[in-house]
């Protein structure tokens, strides 16, 4: 039996019964979660704004996921995107706000225009990928928000002063959204991953490929993560294993805040 038709078949799995949306869902880690939450049981959209690599995973999953075209700072995009989630799928469980942007520049030469882009799609989407699911979780009898953060939200880094403010705002957005929709059974956290091996890196510089096997060697583990590592993380806090988890921080980050600025 092939890969596909396994998933396809699957009726049991910590997310058995759940639909999930997740954001930036086309490669990287959005396409790992997708992989990982389909071979668990649950149904999945997988959202994008790479149209052919999103189809092309969706595809490769089988009729338990389908692909929407999703610009996350698009207000009415997400309003089609839920929709559809809940039409297709019957309902709406978990959302995984994946999806974001890298810039690097110092703080004297970053342009508005590149803040709040950066801005637009790190925090914009997921306050608008949160306050999108509200209802339909509510119908559900409750849900799971995972928004993805980084180690960029609990400490900064140079050159990288939107893309931190944006992921320090989804710390804090989170601990709200926690607190207001703890009461209709929604659970709300944030994931904090530390280098993991994707193309985000070589994007924000251009498409030119970057050794991050350096910075690896700077980790307690030393080396980089990997998407699926990130998966599993996320996996756990989709599935009903943290019930009794929302308004926290998880972090994977292989020791990256374990230290400090004095460590030799």
């Amino acid at each position: 039996m092939s890969r596909v038709s396994k998933q396809t078949l699957t009726t049991e799995g910590r997310l058995a019964g759940k639909v999930a949306l997740i954001t930036g869902a086309a490669r990287g880690q959005g396409a790992a979660a997708a992989r990982r939450f389909v071979a668990e049981g649950a149904r999945v959209l997988l959202a994008d704004v790479a149209d052919d690599a999103g189809k092309q995973l969706a595809d490769e999953l089988g009729a338990a996921a389908g692909y929407q075209h999703l610009d996350v700072g698009a207000e009415d995009e997400w309003e089609l995107a839920v929709q559809r989630a809940v039409a297709e799928f019957g309902g709406l469980d978990v959302l995984v706000n994946n999806a974001g942007i890298l810039h690097f520049s110092e703080l004297a030469s970053t342009s508005l225009a590149d803040y709040e882009r950066v801005l637009r799609v790190n925090q914009i989407g997921t306050f608008l990928g949160m306050r999108s699911v509200v209802e339909p979780m509510t119908a559900a009898g409750g849900g799971s928000i995972v928004n993805v953060s980084s180690v960029e939200g609990l400490a900064g880094m140079p050159f990288l002063v939107a893309y931190t403010a944006s992921k320090f705002a989804i710390r804090g957005m989170t601990k709200v959204a926690a607190l207001e929709l703890g009461g209709r059974g929604i659970r709300v956290n944030s994931l904090h991953p530390g280098m993991i091996d994707t193309r985000m890196v070589q994007d924000a510089a251009g498409g030119a490929e970057v050794d991050l096997s350096r910075v690896g060697k700077k980790l307690a583990l030393r080396r980089v993560g990997q998407p699926e590592e990130i998966a599993g993380l996320a996996l756990f806090l989709a599935s009903d294993e943290s019930s009794y988890c929302t308004g926290g921080e998880f972090v994977a980050d292989g020791g990256a805040t374990a230290t400090h600025a004095l460590k030799i």
